[in-house]
């Protein structure tokens, strides 16, 4: 019977220590193996949490490795270069994210998020920038998703 196991480590500095040996031990996997090839496969996410998901088979002791990508708000506070959102959105702004910024997360998230399209993708990062305390383009992110709306912004899709 295959297992499943699903965890969210730090990119490129996973651990034998919870919550991957204690859960990995029992298995009879070489857990150095799979912390080593988690390493390899999350060092470009360096810095965030990461979603992995590790499928073992205990009889043959083979595993596999599905990274997913790490939040679409880890992602924006890694383009803008800071550590935490706002606590109080609404008055106080952290950064700002540019057009090409938002594009470039909508198109590493496009395998987990629900917009079908570019242009749903970025309005759905867009959006996140709303609760996070983050300008897009240098204006409030409900005033840029009003003017995409309007129409706006269609030679960025």
């Amino acid at each position: 019977m295959v297992e499943k196991l699903e965890v969210l480590v730090d990119g490129g500095k996973a651990t034998p220590g919870p919550p991957l040996g204690p859960a990995l031990g029992p298995m009879g996997v070489n857990v150095i193996q799979v912390v080593n090839a988690i390493n390899e496969k999350t060092k470009a996410f360096a810095g965030m949490k990461v979603p992995i998901t590790l499928t073992v088979d205990p009889k043959t002791k083979g595993f596999e490795i599905k990274v997913g990508t790490p939040p679409t708000t880890a992602l924006i506070l890694k383009e803008i270069k800071i550590e935490k959102g706002s606590g109080s959105p609404k008055s106080t702004k952290v950064g700002n994210l540019s057009i090409q910024q938002a594009l470039k997360i909508a198109e590493m998230k496009k395998d987990s998020m629900l917009g079908k399209d570019k242009r749903s993708r970025f309005r759905e990062v867009v959006g996140t920038c709303t609760s996070m305390g983050v300008t897009v383009d240098g204006k409030e992110p409900k005033d840029v998703i009003k003017e995409m709306d309007a129409g706006g912004y269609a030679g960025v899709f």
